[in-house]
């Protein structure tokens, strides 16, 4: 069943993806070309990195949304490699600070090579992202990159402070994740708009678009957190990592006193035995978290809908629009 769920989605992709294939092909050779080191150890990591890279949807979000705004350029191509580099860049070092040894169904860097040379890797694609668009005078596509991986890391160091205490609010959790997953996917929109020259207006409301997508897509993630069988992540492994997601935020702020004290106490002291995450995720159900949590989604993607309606009318932006319904329909 989840071989036939990823055969489908990888063909659906594909179908999205076919009106810019010329120019993802051309990416792949260019983006290769960025990464390349003179020094033996770091040109096979390179190489590793790019064979082990995903679905390449934030690269198909610079494309589009360049191609529905104007036409593709070298800009468009420089700006989706910036976003790429920095965004392995953070990845590379989330999985030494997570201690990591798998991304993405591959081995981490860390695992392979040890944290000492996966840090240093994280610099060098760091690195490398700078130098590819200071080079070439792209400050304008280097600002909104930049801000994107400030709020990333802003996020991920609140979400750590407010795991401490299990405390954090609706809008909390909606901060935590506008910067840690929404803030990336908006800087694609914004990059793809700034690439082909349009005005400042269009390029705000291109990344206001990819930030309620993300929004959209982190919140269909953690809604993963409650399935019934293991689609893409463990199930409860946010719950076992005492992440408070919105499903959990609504059923807590909707039940009595006592109750709350005791689900707070398992997430906190418990959340190590399966039995007490299955536990935690009854009460969600119960709760209607799961409920209420689908509809924030839902409104997050008619939000993004009605902004898309915006854009210029074109194959693009129908292809665009079939990418955020991907995101979120898909089943992991």
């Amino acid at each position: 069943m989840l071989y036939l769920q990823s055969q489908i989605m990888a063909t659906r992709i594909q179908d999205i993806k076919s009106i810019i294939d010329t120019e993802m092909a051309e990416f792949e050779a260019k983006f290769r070309s960025f990464m390349k080191s003179d020094v033996l150890l770091l040109d096979q990591i390179m190489g590793y990195i790019v064979k082990s890279k995903g679905k390449q949807v934030r690269p198909m979000f610079v494309f589009l949304t360049a191609g529905t705004f104007g036409i593709i350029n070298e800009s468009t191509f420089r700006g989706a490699a910036l976003i790429e580099l920095l965004h392995t860049a953070t990845l590379v070092h989330d999985d030494v600070v997570d201690d990591s040894d798998y991304r993405r169904g591959f081995f981490s860097i860390n695992a392979l090579w040890k944290n000492k040379i996966a840090v240093l890797v994280g610099d060098y694609l760091l690195s490398r992202g700078l130098l590819l668009s200071i080079d070439n005078d792209d400050f304008a596509l280097l600002k909104i990159v930049s801000q994107a991986v400030r709020e990333m890391s802003e996020g991920e160091l609140l979400q750590i402070a407010k795991a401490r205490r299990l405390d954090i609010t609706e809008d909390v959790y909606f901060e935590i994740i506008r910067q840690k997953t929404a803030s990336l996917i908006a800087s694609c929109c914004g990059v793809g708009a700034c690439s082909v020259g349009v005005n400042t207006d269009q390029i705000e409301k291109a990344r206001l678009f990819g930030e309620k997508v993300g929004m959209a897509f982190q919140i269909k993630d953690d809604l993963f957190d409650y399935g019934d069988a293991e689609i893409g992540k463990p199930v409860g492994i946010d719950i076992k990592e005492k992440k408070m997601t919105l499903p959990l935020i609504y059923a807590l702020n909707h039940t009595d006193a006592p109750t709350r004290r005791k689900i707070i106490n398992l997430v906190k002291n418990e959340s190590h035995k399966p039995a007490k995450v299955r536990e935690v995720i009854d009460f969600v159900k119960k709760s209607g978290g799961i409920e209420y949590t689908n509809q924030v989604m839902q409104k997050f993607y008619q939000e993004a809908q009605e902004l898309l309606q915006t854009f210029p009318e074109s194959d693009y932006r129908t292809a665009l629009d079939e990418l955020v319904k991907f995101t979120i329909e898909r089943a992991k």
